[in-house]
């Protein structure tokens, strides 16, 4: 990067910290945002590192995330789910949010064909929505479960629903997502969330959940 570009990211960094100082109309001294601050300030280090190593996408990227992380954890996976939500907006994945938990439902419809753990294109193409956040956002862990409904037997659905959630794993890790942030685990049938009495029941429980939450510190 030329060094203009670096003097004038710094000098933007601190313009917008200097935003963050309101003067008391009273006693005419300046009072200190601290929440603010100390995400800004987090956000202007980061950004910097970012535009150094990336240019001014990595700084937008870095000092978003790392603003976020200043900010308090919530902010940081508040950033996270917004960025999942968007890119997910036009697919079937379920994006919930309990506390600082995100949660994603991937039904079978999108993901496998019956009996399968081929990944479709389906789901090829939401999974690269998800890779693309959880590979920028990395201080989570990533938890997947493969379930399927109650049709078969144990010895059928459990192998298969570990397979499941190993393949959706295995293609995380391919688009640069860190193997050592991912579990894996399969529940066969045993974690309905519809009746297995229906065909739109048992259409609901065959899924994939990955559940992201950020490392504790």
């Amino acid at each position: 990067m030329k060094a203009w570009k670096k003097f004038s990211l710094m000098a933007t960094v601190a313009a917008v910290a200097l935003s963050a100082c309101a003067t008391d109309p009273m006693t005419g001294q300046v009072d200190r945002n601290n929440t603010v601050l100390g995400a800004l300030g987090g956000a202007a280090t980061c950004g910097i590192v970012g535009a150094l190593t990336h240019g001014s996408k990595g700084a937008r990227n870095s000092a978003l995330a790392c603003g976020a992380i200043g900010a308090g954890v919530g902010a940081y996976m508040d950033h996270q789910e917004r960025q999942l939500r968007q890119s997910l907006a036009n697919t079937q994945v379920e994006v919930n949010r309990v506390g600082d938990e995100i949660r994603l439902v991937m039904p079978e419809s999108i993901t496998f064909a019956t009996g399968s753990y081929q990944l479709n294109s389906s789901a090829s193409s939401s999974l690269n929505s998800v890779s693309s956040v959880l590979a920028q956002y990395t201080d989570t862990t990533i938890n997947i479960v493969g379930h399927t409904d109650s049709t078969g037997s144990d010895a059928i659905n459990e192998p298969l629903s570990r397979n499941r959630a190993s393949a959706v794993a295995n293609y995380l890790v391919s688009r640069n997502v860190a193997s050592n942030r991912i579990t894996t685990a399969g529940a066969g049938s045993r974690q309905p969330v519809a009746s297995n009495n229906t065909v739109a029941g048992r259409a609901e429980n065959r899924r994939v959940e990955i559940t992201v939450n950020p490392i504790q510190r």
